[in-house]
């Protein structure tokens, strides 16, 4: 039961996360106008802000830059602001910063993703879900040792 409440609470905690965050910030990349991609990414940075997801490294044991919370969000703080600053320019140069916008905010590759942080959904406590899901997974399996131990030991 235990392992499958930790995983259930961070699945939730994920699809929180989609919803406030890489759901907004994906429709800010896909869309055909400033105005509307403004809105989007300011949905998002609204949501990062109310729930202190500013700064720190999502890193339990050592940082690395694909972990680092200040960047990523300042970036996205400056993608903001270079929106806001578009107003009054021409088509082509509005849709150069749309394709910027796009280029920032989805990593391409095999499969595009939403560029963030890995573990963001559950930061600060990244530590303590660690060691919960470790200990879930431990303990399911040895759930399942101990339910193959008494199916066989019934079976005799």
């Amino acid at each position: 039961m235990i392992f499958l409440g930790a995983c259930g609470a961070r699945i939730y905690k994920g699809i929180v996360f989609k919803q406030n965050v890489t759901g907004y910030l994906k429709r800010a990349a896909d869309a055909n106008t400033i105005d509307l991609a403004q809105t989007e990414l300011q949905r998002a940075i609204q949501y990062l802000e109310a729930n202190q997801l500013t700064t720190g490294y999502t890193s339990i044991l050592y940082r690395t830059p694909d972990e680092d919370i200040d960047f990523w969000y300042r970036n996205l703080k400056a993608s903001e602001e270079e929106l806001t600053t578009l107003q009054s320019t021409s088509a082509l140069e509005k849709t150069n910063v749309l394709m910027k916008l796009r280029e920032t905010l989805l990593d391409t590759g095999e499969k595009t993703r939403v560029t963030v942080p890995e573990g963001l959904a559950v930061y600060p406590n990244n530590g303590l879900w660690a060691i919960l899901m470790t200990l879930a997974l431990l303990g399911g399996v040895g759930a399942f040792i101990n339910w193959a131990y008494q199916y066989e030991k019934a079976k005799k």
